[in-house]
């Protein structure tokens, strides 16, 4: 059974998002996309400056048994990158909601969020996906 932290949000395409204070989002793939992914071998990491809008390809994760586009979960800017997963793209699968997150939005309003699953729902997707 995949981790499913209470404390983030989620989309369908399995994004997480955790809010820094109120304007930066933290971003990643989940615990079971990386499981399904299995070993992620690169990581392509969005340009930092980057204009997102919602759902638009931000980053994309290779593994030994596919490729895998992340999108943002809400608009935003990209401020930051986790360059660590350049030569590190493991830490995906080893710790995909702490060392293992993406990238970095300066968001572009708070009412995209409320788009996004919460844990709960977001179980649910996942056990109606199987």
């Amino acid at each position: 059974m995949s981790t499913i932290p209470e404390e983030l949000k989620y989309t369908k395409e399995h994004e997480w998002l955790r809010m820094d204070g109120d304007f930066i989002a933290v971003c990643g793939i989940t615990d079971h996309a990386q499981e399904m992914l299995t070993d992620i071998v690169f990581v392509e990491l969005p340009e930092k400056g980057l204009d997102l809008e919602k759902g638009e390809q931000a980053a994309v994760v290779e593994s030994v048994k596919a490729v895998s586009n992340i999108y943002a979960p809400v608009s935003g800017k990209v401020i930051e990158v986790n360059t660590i997963l350049e030569d590190s793209p493991e830490l995906v699968n080893s710790d995909p909601y702490g060392e293992g997150w993406i990238f970095k939005l300066e968001i572009k309003g708070a009412a995209e969020l409320d788009d996004l699953l919460n844990a709960d729902d977001y179980a649910a997707h996942v056990e109606a996906e199987k």
